[in-house]
């Protein structure tokens, strides 16, 4: 049985897993959650690469994966090179879903909420050029969103407000009435999906990239890992710290089949 290691810095990278899971139900799943760290978002670019090649190099000599999916827009944009260079085995990255959008918008003005770094980075300034020359496309970073979907997965309230914040943010902008599509470009935000859509002052359609990285890891893997199981795989969860917070996560993480925890240093 294949096995595929989603990372990421918190649960964000689950809207990635749960695409990979329906796509490919016979993949066995290792979720890592580099907690100890978290936010990614607000950290130093050179500290971040050396971080995540660092530590995915570790988790690779040791539970030895088929592949490795970097289910995090902002260590995807800044790490993505370096940990090609440094590991053997294949990466899928996510990067912001601006082509998708692009194809999908009809008033050619596309909202793109991420995190604070991430809205910034040549690199999406690259993929806006490339994808949406013909667009006007509004940024916002939010890193309050981030912890937002932290919060709903550890059944904790979320504040309306930081939904009115980021909201804001993105639409009060010039030409923010006539925005008709949003890209999630944090893998945390698709989880705040049904939030963010009741928050909004006009229809929006909503875009990440979950479905195609599912698709890319699938091709990928090329039949070494079925589209069915008869014995469903043992998906395990792995965190870099032991914190009260990921107590609270284990409902969230048993609907996911993550019943089983471990816990390292890094």
């Amino acid at each position: 049985m294949a096995t595929a290691i989603v990372f990421d810095s918190g649960v964000g990278g689950l809207s990635v897993f749960d695409c990979i899971a329906a796509t490919l139900p016979g993949l066995r799943l290792l979720y890592v959650a580099d907690n100890a760290y978290f936010p990614y978002g607000t950290k130093e670019e050179g500290a971040l690469v050396a971080r995540v090649r660092d530590l995915l190099f570790g988790l690779t000599e040791r539970l030895h994966p088929d592949l490795i999916v970097v289910a995090c827009n902002t260590a995807s944009t800044v790490a993505l090179p370096a940990l090609r260079d440094a590991l053997a085995v294949p990466i899928v990255g996510t990067v912001p879903a601006i082509k998708p959008a692009a194809q999908a918008s009809v008033s050619r003005v596309i909202g793109l909420l991420g995190t604070p770094g991430t809205v910034k980075r040549q690199y999406t300034q690259a993929l806006i050029a490339e994808f949406a020359p013909d667009c006007t496309v509004l940024r916002h970073g939010s890193a309050e969103l981030v912890e937002m979907a932290e919060r709903k997965l550890r059944g904790e309230s979320i504040a309306p407000s930081a939904i009115d914040r980021a909201l804001a943010g993105l639409i009060g902008q010039p030409g923010g009435e006539r925005m008709d599509t949003v890209v999630l470009a944090c893998t945390h935000f698709p989880l705040l999906a049904a939030e963010l859509a009741a928050g909004a002052p006009q229809p929006l359609r909503w875009i990440d990239s979950g479905a195609a990285i599912a698709r890319r890891v699938a091709s990928l893997l090329d039949g070494t890992a079925s589209p069915r199981a008869d014995t469903p795989p043992r998906h395990g969860a792995v965190f870099t710290a032991r914190t009260p917070a990921v107590e609270k996560l284990r409902p969230a993480l048993s609907l996911r089949g993550l019943g089983e925890i471990e816990f390292m240093e890094a």
